[in-house]
This record gives structure tokens, sequence and C-alpha cells, in this order.
């Protein structure tokens, strides 16, 4: 069989939903309407905290047009839900822990009539203590949020180095440490340099809602329409929580509009199939956008680094403590503990690291998985305290990272995989791009460079897939990646067209039921091209593999002589002979179907900190030149480059906006967005009042470079994409403003008074 040049892979093609969703065609689940459908409203919490004395919702049930109500006298024993640990109910059943926490559940005819229901709902609370941050949670004196018998949960099995403890103090849910090396190397360190950094809380402000259409009329058959990102585990959870067997549980997935993290594990879920059971009809549940400030954040941090090196600039040692703010209940905040816990330490080699990562619990929005997951907040302190270090020793930022950086293959800790980007010549790319070795002096103007650093393809992920090929040469993907955006339906059907030898145009993404599709643990994790790719290469070569044989059995030769071409087989490199001509006369009319079978899954290692040995490194490299105004603290981005490193470029344009929109998002976190809380009430939770940069707050010039270094373990050298550049961008405008002004801030979003303040605390302080 002959090499042949790559033809689908590394191209840009028209992406599969593209006339769908210019048209306003392509279907939500907003838009899911089924015959006698009734509408799902909640009731709220006004109260960070506070204790149900008692709830009457008699005059909601008597409302015109209600049909069920749903309270906690109605919950019986139906569990909590979450990912490690059980602890949020469905609806409130002692307490409120934060404001904006569901007490009641109202499915009427319409919203109006839920509305109106709510309304007459009596509720009467007794307030507690509101634990609105980190210190107020861990104060002495403070109140627990979930006082007495804990919520259950679990600990994974950790590897060398790694260990989690569940609820190891008050307003503790979860605790992760690793540490590797020892710790006498501190005494033979020149310097050691303990800073502090603040990481704020933005919201996902995905444009789609969160919405599910639940339908539990057929005995106990669950049938759902939902948006999001882990259908199979979400089918799980909903099992447990409906006290039913999982196989009764059919999620169906249309497009999603967007999740950053936020559309995993139960949200609408639960209350829309509780509702649908008691009415005996279908319900749509769709929160408003204010709503979805209520549901789901970022997780705010406070990081605590203290590191030790060489005069010569050597890295040797760091310990770290990170501080999550983890909302009013637990969600993923372990899953985050153990990314920022396990990524603080970034790309460089040292001879000790112990790092410890506690999520706090407090009354406000529960936080949960955000793009970049523990390593935005990992992040944003490790790549600012190297440039203060480098300040501190005289060297210059660029120098002192390329120094410590570890090279291609380097082990990241023991057991784990080795990286597999030169991080240097991803530097360089930036650097270059930037004109940061060339930057001429001008007043109240600098340069900061930052590495991101994380983990890719999420902890001991399986994936399978299924790849179909008609008697004609019509061939569908089946995987269960879910397509909110990204463009992955896109890019893994360009793999199997490669794989195949067709043209992409021909391969269609097959719609996400958990009845049909095969499993996937979710779309996270940058996951989709390395995971998931994987196990549709597989299933499409499984595929090919089968056809060749049938058309050697056909031709009286050997698989190996054949190759596959435009559905066509080429017997050593001569004349193609249609597939269609050796297919009818076997099967007749009727036509056929050659099935392929793909699985993928890093191999598990006792060895490996997080299980499994990482699947891929997911980098993104930026640089930012600003112009800071001394007498207002203005930050002004002259220029933003970004980069990520992708392997190879599956889809060049898809590639490019992951890259470009995963930066815009850490340019927000860098200058303006800000979940704003006072006294655990939520002050800027609706579209009007919450920052986000408009089109007139782009950088002057923006610029992407996405690298394709070729070393990634996906489908022809790939790698996953979509969150690296993200991760180092605020980072590097902080650097930025530091070699502009020689003020530091420590605490984002950069906005102008902090940065006054920065400027003003700098000019007071005595030089470093």
């Amino acid at each position: 069989m002959s090499d042949r040049p790559l033809t689908s892979v590394g191209r840009t093609k028209r992406r599969h939903d593209a006339v769908l969703k210019t048209t306003g065609a392509a279907r939500y689940t907003a838009d899911i309407t089924l015959p006698g459908m009734l509408h799902a409203k909640v009731l709220r919490s006004p109260h960070a905290h506070a204790r149900i004395v008692s709830l009457d919702a008699s005059r909601a049930r008597a409302t015109p047009g209600v049909r069920a109500v749903l309270t906690r006298d109605e919950l019986g024993e139906t569990p909590g839900y979450g990912f490690f640990i059980k602890d949020q109910p469905v609806v409130a059943r002692d307490r409120v822990r934060y404001a904006g926490d569901v007490v009641a559940a109202v499915a009427a005819d319409d919203e109006a009539a839920a509305l109106a229901a709510l309304a007459v709902i009596d509720v009467v609370y007794e307030e507690l203590p509101p634990l609105p941050d980190v210190p107020a949670a861990l104060a002495e004196d403070a109140p627990e949020l979930f006082p007495g018998d804990k919520p259950p949960g679990i600990v994974p099995p950790y590897g060398t180095g790694a260990s989690g403890h569940l609820w190891p103090r008050p307003n503790v849910c979860y605790e992760f440490r690793y540490a590797t090396g020892s710790e006498e190397v501190w005494e033979g360190c020149d310097h050691v340099f303990e800073d502090t950094f603040a990481f704020s809380r933005m919201n996902h402000f995905h444009l789609e809602p969160f919405v599910t259409v639940a339908d539990v009329r057929r005995g106990d058959r669950v049938e759902l329409w939902s948006s999001t990102q882990n259908p199979f585990p979400l089918r799980k959870e909903l099992a447990r929580v409906l006290a039913t067997d999982e196989s009764r549980v059919r999620v169906h997935v249309p497009f999603v509009g967007g999740g950053f993290g936020a559309k995993n594990n139960c949200k609408t879920e639960p209350v829309a199939a509780l509702l649908s059971r008691m009415a005996g009809r279908p319900v749509r549940y769709c929160l408003t956008t204010e709503e979805a400030f209520l549901t789901l954040s970022q997780h705010a941090a406070l990081l605590r680094v203290r590191t030790g090196v060489m005069a010569d600039g050597t890295f040797v040692a760091r310990d770290s403590e990170i501080l999550l703010d983890a909302g009013a209940y637990t969600d993923g905040s372990p899953l985050v503990a153990e990314k920022a816990c396990y990524r603080i330490p970034g790309p460089y080699r040292w001879e000790h690291v112990n790092s410890t990562c506690s999520a706090v619990m407090t009354t406000t929005t529960p936080a949960g998985p955000y793009r970049g997951f523990g390593a935005t907040q990992a992040t944003w302190a490790s790549e600012s305290q190297v440039d203060m270090i480098a300040r501190r020793l005289g060297m210059d930022p660029y120098a002192l990272r390329v120094k410590n950086l570890k090279g291609l293959g380097e082990p990241f800790m023991p057991g784990d995989s080795g990286i597999d980007s030169d991080l240097v010549q991803g530097l360089d790319a930036v650097a270059d791009e930037l004109g940061y070795h060339e930057r001429p002096a001008h007043p109240h103007r600098g340069m900061g460079l930052a590495i991101g650093f994380k983990d890719g393809g999420g902890v001991n992920k399986p994936a399978q897939a299924r790849v179909k090929v008609t008697a004609t040469g019509e061939v569908y993907v089946n995987a269960g990646s879910v397509e909110m955006g990204q463009g992955i339906s896109t890019a893994l059907c360009q793999v199997a067209a490669e794989v195949l030898g067709v043209p992409a145009e021909r391969v269609t993404y097959a719609a996400i039921d958990t009845d049909t599709t095969p499993w996937d643990q979710g779309t996270n994790a940058s996951s989709g091209m390395v995971v998931t790719g994987r196990a549709v290469q597989l299933a499409a070569e499984d595929a090919r593999d089968r056809v060749l044989a049938f058309a050697a059995s056909r031709l009286g030769c050997a698989p190996e002589a054949l190759e596959l071409v435009d559905w066509g087989v080429r017997k050593d490199g001569g004349e193609t002979v249609p597939l269609p001509s050796l297919v009818a006369p076997v099967f007749g009319g009727t036509g056929y179907e050659f099935t392929g079978e793909g699985f993928f899954k890093a191999p598990n290692s006792a060895e490996a900190p997080l299980e499994s040995p990482c699947v891929f490194w997911e980098i993104g490299w930026a640089g930012a030149e600003v112009e800071v105004d001394p007498d207002t603290g203005k930050v002004t981005v002259l220029k933003l480059v970004a980069s990520g490193d992708v392997g190879r470029a599956v889809n060049k344009l898809v590639c490019r906006g992951q890259d470009e929109g995963s930066a815009l998002m850490g340019y927000a976190q860098a200058l303006f967005e800000e979940m704003r809380y006072d006294n655990g009430v939520l002050v800027n939770g609706e579209a009007l009042e919450y920052r986000v940069p408009m089109a007139e707050d782009l950088p002057g010039q923006f610029v992407s470079i996405t690298q394709e270094q070729g070393h990634g373990p996906g489908p022809f050298g790939s790698k996953g994409a979509g969150e690296g550049p993200m991760v180092p961008v605020a980072a590097a405008v902080a650097n930025a403003v530091h070699d502009a002004v020689g003020a530091r801030v420590r605490t984002l979003p950069l906005t102008p008074e902090r940065v006054f303040h920065a400027l003003r605390e700098s000019a007071a302080a005595p030089a470093e």
C-alpha cells in the first residue's frame, strides 16, 4: 500500500455545522418542543445563608395552570448530586446556602403561570451568618455550611506523591496535596521568595442558557434533551438521583451553544425530570442569563507561592498553598483542586515540590469547571512570581524562563508523561512576534511574557467510537464528543475521511443519543481531538480493514496489496475498482454497511500521580505590550500575541478559532471580568452590569500563532486545543504592566483602581 499525501487532515474544510448555524436552522435544546409540554420556574433564596423555618406552597398548587410543585416535602429520599461529593439537593431542605439557592420549583402551562405560583409560596427564613469569602469561611468562629454529618464522597486512587482528603477541617470540602523530592534542598537555596496573589471569579457567560426538556411519561423511562457537555456521566448521575436504572435514562444532545466547563453533570436536569414525573407531562426548564450567574462560576482563589532559587537563577524548590472559593456546593471543586495544585510548579525543573490546594465552602454561587480548569489560577500566581524573581535577581524574565524550562520529552513529574512541546521554541515564536528582544525604551510602556501549562485529555478518560460506511461510500461517525461551537464534529469527520480515503464532505457526524452513541466520558479537558479522536481513528481503521478484507476476497489478493481511494480499491498502484461493483453481487440491491469500532484510554499507572499518565500537555504562550496611564492606572494593551501548540492542525481554521477565543477569555480575565459580592450577595449578576470586553476593548494588535510542532499523540500527530492560550494571558499583561511602570498588581482583574494603587505603593516602597 503506497503512502499518500494527506487530503483532509491539515486542511481548512468548511465546518459541518456552518450552514445550519449561519441560516438559523441549527437546533438547540431550547428549540425542542413536545406535545403537552409544561414550563418550569424556580423560587430562589434572597439570603446568603439561612435556615428554612417553614415553607407553605398550598397557594402555588392552587394557582391556575400549575401542574406540579416541588419542595422539600416532595423530595422524600431523593439524594443530592455532585462530582466527588453528593452535597447539592435538588431543592433546599433545611437551609439555603447562598443567595440564589433553589427553594421550590413549579411546572405550569406557561412561564407566566409558573412565576405567578412562585410569588405566592410562603417561606419563613431564620438568617444565619454568611460566609462571603475564603477568610470568613476559615475563621475560627465561622459557622459550618454543612454542620453535623457530612455529605458522602469519594477520594480517587492517586499515585506517587499525591493524596486527597474529604472534609479535612470545617468548611473545607476537599484538600489535595502533591509532593516530590527532598525538602532539605531549601537549605542550599541562595534566595527564598514568598508572594501572595488573588484570582478573581468569572461567569462562564455562554450564549445558550442552561436548559433541559424532560419527558417521564412512559412509566419510569426518563428521556431528556439537554445542553450538556457530558451526556453519559449525566445519565449515570441522574439515574442515581431518580432511583432508577441507568438503562432507563436516555439523553439526547442537540447543538450546544457554548459551555466552557459549566455544562457538566447535573444542572437543570433533576428539577425538570422530577417535575415531569410528578406532572406526567414533558417539562421544559430553561434558565435566564441572570439565573446562570447563580448556577455556576469559576473559582476565585488566594494563592501563596514560596520559591527557592540559586543566585544564578536556577530553580530549586517550590511550596504552594492554594485556597479555592468553592461556593456553596462542591460541584467540580475537588477536580479543580487536583489540577490547580498539580500544575502550580509550571513547566520548570525543580528538585523539590510541595503543593496543597483546599476547596473552601462559602455562601456564594457554586464554583466548578471553567476553561483552563485550575491552570488559570495556578499560572496567574506562578508566572507572575517568575517575573518578580527575575527582576529581583537582575535577570531578564525571558532568560530566567529559558534557563529553567523542561526539555522536550522530559517527564513533568516522576511517573508522569514527558513534555510534548518544545517550550523554548514556542516562547521564541511569541517573543519574536512581539519584538520583545528589540523593544525600545518608552515611558510607561512595557512588555511581558508568560507560559500557560496544563495536562490535557482528562484524567483516566476513556472514549469509544463507531464508524459506518454505506455501500455507496457515505460515512457516518458516531462518537460522544459534543459539538458546542468548537468544531470537534468537523475535525473528527476529517480524521475518518483521511483514514478511509474519501472526501470530508461525504462524512456525517451522527446525533448524540446515549441509547445508541458509543460511550464517552465527556467533552472537557481538550480531550475531543486526542482521546475521542484516537477512538474515531481506530474505528475508521477497523472499518477500512474490513472493507479491504472484503475487497481482497473478491479480487483474489491479500488485503495488504489494496489501497482505499474514494470508495474504490486500487491494487498495487493500478486502476481503481469501484467498491459498489464488488458489493452488489454479494449483498444485492439492499446494499450493506461496513462498521468499525474504536476505543482509546490512557493506561492506568500506580506511579502516575493522577491515576494515569497525562495524555498530552496543552501549552499556551502569551506576550503583551501595554501602555499605562500613570495618572489614572488605565492599562491599554497595544499588542497581544497568543499561541498554542496543536501538534498538527486537523482543521487549521478551527484551531485558530479555538486559540483566539481562548486567548480573549484570558484577556477578559486580565482586565475586565469579575463577579462582585457584597456580604455574600452578588451585585453584578446580570448581562448589563457584568463587564465583558467589547469590540472597542480589543488590543490594538492581536496576533495568534497556531504552532504545529508535530509531537502530539492524537490522530496524525495532533493535540488538543482550546484552553492553552487562555491560561497565560493575565500573567503576561500583569508582567507587562510591571515592566512599564515598576508596579506589581497581584489581584485580578487589573482595573485602573488596582493599577493606580499599585503605582502609589510602588512609589512609596523601598526597592526590593
